[in-house]
């Protein structure tokens, strides 16, 4: 690393409509860092209200890394987002600035506690054969393939996620291992950005604060544009990209659009979706977040700066 003390890396995360990214804009100003967004949604470019992306004159008060990297009809994957991750963290300790990564995406942010990816090269002739396969024959024809190449089981593959299974039949079909074996020189892999100290914070709200949260959020969106957000996109290649098209809100829009779902339904499938998305967030940050706080602000009140453990380290 670029110093010889031992560099700090800070991590804001929290579920779905807590506010965290209020209060990263707060604590990033205040001590002049700069925010690294971790938003598998918020780095496509287009993809603004759905994802509740700092609009210009948040970015323009800190700066912020991590958002449009992508066209929406590209499909942007964790291990582009850990190159791009750790050229920036690289830079900003050049200039001895400080990095305050904030998010949800529990995906990307493992990223920068274990490894997630492996070295395994897939072609794009195998990448389109398993796209063809989940055309034709869907989830079931996938799930049925992989088992056909790991006799001895999944393991604890999501069955349920078409996006982990694609990954895991294309990289059984590249290398010609089972998902067993690539798991055990996968778990080989050293863990990243071993040389900073991490100071981890974790933000929820009580359910019914979460639920109030979620029903302005959702009202806030569909009158800032979601709709005609999503009808751009459309134009720009978004259902050639799975995992944003399927993401929470931009789905239940496409539905709305292909007249499966009237406006009030809309609104109610939106904010099912979100409180889902809340509940998998906090099973995801309970097995692989190890926060060193964890804030659960009272009576839907902000965030105080200075209930945060690690505000005098800076």
């Amino acid at each position: 690393m670029v110093n010889s003390e031992t560099p700090n890396l800070y991590f804001l995360a929290g579920v779905t409509a807590s506010g965290k990214s209020a209060i990263a804009l707060e604590w990033a100003e205040k001590n002049e860092a700069e925010i690294l967004s971790c938003d598998s949604v918020a780095l496509y470019r287009g993809m603004d209200i759905g994802s509740a992306k700092p609009n210009p004159e948040e970015r323009a008060r800190v700066k912020h890394h991590g958002l449009d990297l992508a066209n929406v009809d590209q499909r942007y994957d964790v291990s582009q987002y850990n190159k791009y991750a750790e050229t920036i963290i690289e830079e900003v300790y050049k200039r001895k600035g400080k990095v305050l990564v904030v998010g949800g995406s529990g995906f990307y942010l493992r990223s920068f506690f274990s490894a997630v990816v492996d070295e395994v090269i897939v072609s794009n002739e195998i990448k389109n054969a398993v796209e063809e396969l989940y055309r034709m024959e869907g989830l079931d024809g996938l799930i049925k393939k992989l088992n056909n190449l790991n006799p001895s089981g999944l393991g604890k593959l999501d069955t349920f996620n078409p996006v982990r299974v694609i990954k895991a039949l294309e990289r059984c079909m590249a290398t010609g291992s089972t998902l067993q074996d690539l798991k055990i020189e996968f778990d080989k892999k050293p863990r990243p950005y071993s040389s900073f100290k991490k100071h981890t914070c974790l933000l929820d709200r009580a359910d019914h604060e979460i639920e109030t949260l979620i029903e302005v959020r959702t009202k806030s969106m569909l009158e800032s544009g979601l709709i005609e957000e999503v009808e751009t996109l459309l134009d720009q290649g978004l259902l050639r990209n799975y995992p944003a098209s399927s993401s929470v809100g931009y789905r239940e829009v496409l539905s709305y659009l292909r007249g499966e779902l009237s406006r009030d339904e809309l609104c109610s499938a939106i904010e099912l979706s979100t409180r889902q998305l809340v509940s998998k967030q906090r099973k995801w940050f309970r097995k692989y977040y190890q926060a060193d706080q964890i804030l659960i602000p009272a009576g839907g009140e902000p965030l105080n700066l200075e209930e945060l453990s690690w505000h005098s380290d800076t």
